[in-house]
Parts: structure tokens; C-alpha cells; sequence
């Protein structure tokens, strides 16, 4: 019928996020940040530009960091999701976690998930990475309180622990 309008189906989408496995009925056009927000309560990555330019929204798919606005839900069977929520383990903080604490990483505490995402990321690849490799990380993260030098701060104190 002309003008009707246009529905799509949604598909049972089985994921893994911090090592637990999920099935979410999800749209094909759903986003992974829509599914983590809106079908699973994980509301660490934030949505903020819905175009990947910001970084608020980064969280670990198999290991690397990336936009999960740019990403579509169904595209992530079979691989491992992390987000801020599974980023320490049994109730104890990510180490990255507590230097951003130390060293008053943050200020508004919005892009703060994105960036720890950016260098846990990094961290996995490089046991002690360079600061040129730890700005470079977190290039793609914006914080619009310009706490960077804290957050350098915090990278640092990570790495040198």
C-alpha cells in the first residue's frame, strides 16, 4: 500500500557483552550503542553525536576500540563486547580506573567511559606504551572540559605502575 509505512523485522541477535552471553531481538539497522542502552541497561558509552566523531560512545569489540554508534548490532555475533561496566573485574576497578581517580582525570565525567575504552584498548596491545602512542589513542576521544592534560596524567600513572 503506497504510504504505508516502511517496518523491518527484527532478528534474534545472540552477544556476547562482558562475558556474558545475551539474545536481543534487534532490528538489522539497530546500532550496538542502541542495543547497549536501550535492550541491556549499559548506559556507560554515551550518545552524544551518532556520527563517530566524539568518542563518547567508544567500547571494546574483540579488543579494539570502537564507535558503537557506527556499528550495527548484528554485525557483533560471535564477538566479544566490552564496555565500561566489564572493564574491571570481580568489583575491583581497572587500573586505568584508578589513576583516572588520582589524577582527577575527569571533570564532567561524560566522555570519561570513551576515553578509558580508547586506552584499555591500548593497553591490551602495549604493556607500556609511549606517549605518543597514548595520545594517539586518545585522539578520537572529545572532552569538551579539556581535562586532557589529566587525562595524560592518568595514562601515564597506569602505564608506569
Amino acid at each position: 500500500m503506497p504510504g504505508a509505512p516502511f517496518a523491518i523485522e527484527g532478528a534474534m541477535t545472540p552477544l556476547r557483552v562482558n562475558g556474558e552471553h545475551v539474545e536481543l531481538d534487534v532490528e538489522p539497522r539497530r546500532t550496538l550503542l542502541d542495543a547497549l542502552r536501550a535492550d541491556l541497561g549499559l548506559t556507560g558509552a554515551k550518545k552524544a553525536c551518532d556520527m563517530g566523531n566524539c568518542g563518547a560512545c567508544t567500547v571494546l569489540l574483540d579488543g579494539e576500540a570502537v564507535y558503537s554508534c557506527l556499528v550495527l548490532a548484528v554485525d557483533c555475533v560471535a564477538r566479544a563486547v566490552t564496555t565500561i561496566e566489564g572493564l574491571g573485574e570481580g568489583g575491583k576497578l581497572h587500573r586505568l580506573q584508578e589513576a583516572f581517580i588520582a589524577a582527577d582525570a575527569f571533570q564532567c565525567g561524560f566522555c570519561t567511559p570513551g576515553q578509558l575504552m580508547a586506552l584499555a584498548a591500548l593497553f591490551e596491545r602495549v604493556a607500556r606504551p609511549s606517549d605518543a602512542q597514548i595520545m594517539r589513542a586518545l585522539s578520537g576521544n572529545l572532552c569538551r572540559c579539556g581535562a586532557y592534560q589529566h587525562i595524560l596524567r592518568a595514562a601515564r600513572m597506569a602505564r608506569d605502575r
